[in-house]
C-alpha cells in the first residue's frame, strides 16, 4: 500500500483518486497516464482490496480506480465494503473485458462505471472527469440493460414499505423524480436540459440534489438506489 499524500482541502478542484491493482506495472501505467493532468491527483495506491479499504479510510479520496481481479479481496467485494463505509467515494472498475456479468455485479456493489485495461489515456481521463462532473461513463444502451436487470431482481422487502425508504422518497421533489426518470434512460445533463427546457446548469443542480438526498456518490448509483427501493421503475 502506498500512501502518497494526506487529505487536502475540500476547496481543491482536482479530483483526488487512488489506484488499486495487484500488478505493479498496471498501477504504474495508470499513474503515468494521470501524472500531468491538472484536475486529477493520484494520492495513493493499493495492491488489493483490503489495502484499498485502509487507504480509503485514511485518505478519503474522491474516486478509486479499482481492479476487478485481485488476491486477498477482489474489487467487487472491496467496492461493496468501501461504499458501505464511505458512500461518498466514487469507484470506477478497471477490467480486461466488457463482461456484462461483472458489470452487473459492479453496479450492484456500488460502482459508478468502468474503464477497460487497454483504454487510451484520454479514455481514462474522460471517464474520471465524467464521474466527477456528475455524468455517467457508461454506454447508455449497456447501462439501460444493466439497470433493467437490477430493477427486475430487486428484493421486494427493500421497496417503499420501509420507513427509511419512504423518507428518501418524500425528500425528492416532483421535478427531481422527473429527472430520475430521465437518468434511468441514460440521458446526459445536456439532454435532460433539452427535455425539460431548462439550462444544463439547472439540470446538473437537480442531479446533484438527487445524489445528495439518496446518499450516493454519483448518478449511476442514484438510479440503482432508486430502482432498488422502488422510487422509480422501468414501467413508468
Amino acid at each position: 500500500m502506498r500512501n502518497t499524500k494526506l487529505p487536502t482541502s475540500k476547496l481543491s478542484t482536482a479530483a483526488r483518486l487512488i489506484i488499486v491493482d495487484d500488478h505493479d506495472m498496471a498501477r504504474e501505467g495508470l499513474r503515468d497516464m494521470l501524472a500531468d493532468v491538472p484536475d486529477i491527483e493520484v494520492i495513493g495506491e493499493a495492491s488489493n482490496g483490503k489495502e484499498a479499504l485502509v487507504l480509503c479510510s485514511m485518505l478519503r479520496p474522491d474516486l478509486a480506480l479499482m481492479d476487478v481481479r485481485m488476491p486477498e479481496m477482489d474489487g467487487l467485494l472491496a467496492t461493496s465494503k468501501i461504499k458501505q463505509s464511505h458512500p461518498e467515494i466514487s469507484i470506477l472498475m478497471v477490467t480486461m473485458h466488457e463482461n456484462p456479468e461483472y458489470l452487473f455485479e459492479a453496479l450492484k456493489a456500488g460502482a459508478a462505471g468502468y474503464v477497460l485495461k487497454d483504454a487510451s489515456r484520454q479514455e481514462v481521463i474522460d471517464a474520471v472527469r465524467q464521474v466527477r462532473l456528475g455524468e455517467s461513463p457508461l454506454d447508455p444502451d449497456l447501462a439501460s440493460r444493466l439497470l433493467r436487470r437490477i430493477a427486475a431482481e430487486s428484493t421486494p422487502g427493500r421497496r417503499l414499505s420501509g420507513g427509511e425508504n419512504r423518507h428518501r422518497f418524500d425528500k425528492l421533489t416532483r421535478r427531481e423524480l422527473e429527472v430520475l426518470g430521465l437518468l434511468k434512460e441514460g440521458m446526459t445533463n445536456r439532454q435532460i436540459a433539452g427535455v425539460l427546457f431548462v439550462s444544463p446548469g439547472t439540470a446538473k443542480n437537480h442531479v446533484e440534489h438527487i445524489i445528495t438526498k439518496l446518499g450516493v456518490s454519483d448518478r449511476t448509483q442514484a438510479v440503482v438506489r432508486a430502482l432498488e427501493i422502488g422510487i422509480i421503475d422501468f414501467n413508468s
